[in-house]
């Protein structure tokens, strides 16, 4: 089964992904991650990467669509999150998925407000050390700038300052919505309003996905 997770940067796509991953045995292919795995490696496509997602713009969708390639397998069940995010990623992923046997079951999009995206992506803090994700308005580390989970720094990335934050979303909106629509227009894609406590925004995906695996 293939699940697609759409919405701008702070929606919740990371957190829901972690989840719905954990609860259906999901393989959670995020591109950021990959992104920026493939920077810390020094890889040849990370170094290609590297300079569009310092500048919060969309890495090139040919660079993107190999990245994830390398990730899917044959036979495998996968949650992407992050991906695709335009017509010519969704036009490579369907290639991509043909070749392994499969096709896009759901897609979601994660619904916010433009200011409340931002609120969002300028309180979030990373783990330099391990990743983990706080906020510094709804879950902030138990002691300011250092991580529960292994005692690494937690700073503020790059790309989430506000300039970097309202660049992401314009590049988004102009990208992402002919996706949407064309989703839309595919009669696989359902709406649902992450501006809700992340518990109910849970509820909400998973009766999609229940739907989706009842209907298969």
């Amino acid at each position: 089964m293939i699940v697609i997770l759409l919405g701008a940067p702070g929606s919740g796509k990371g957190t829901q992904s972690q989840r719905l991953a954990a609860k259906y045995g999901f393989t959670h292919l995020a591109t950021g991650d990959i992104f920026r795995a493939e920077i810390a490696q020094g890889t040849a496509l990370g170094q290609k990467a590297q300079d569009y997602v310092k500048n919060g713009k969309l890495v090139p969708d040919a660079i993107v669509t190999e990245m994830v390639a390398g990730k899917i397998e044959a036979g495998g069940k996968y949650l992407l999150d992050g991906f695709p995010r335009t017509l010519d990623q969704a036009h490579g992923l369907a290639g991509i998925l043909k070749g392994a046997g499969s096709s896009v079951d759901r897609v979601v999009c994660l619904t916010l407000p433009n200011e409340e995206a931002i609120r969002r992506m300028t309180s979030r803090r990373v783990c330099k050390n391990c990743a983990a994700v706080y906020n510094v308005l709804t879950s902030p580390p138990k002691v300011e700038g250092v991580c529960d989970k292994c005692g690494g720094p937690v700073v503020q990335r790059e790309d989430d300052s506000e300039a970097t934050a309202r660049k992401r979303l314009m590049v988004f909106e102009d990208l992402t919505q002919p996706l949407v629509a064309f989703y839309r227009a595919e009669q696989v894609l359902s709406d649902v309003d992450a501006s809700r406590p992340a518990d109910e925004v849970e509820t909400s995906l998973s009766a999609i996905i229940d739907a989706a695996k009842a209907a298969r």
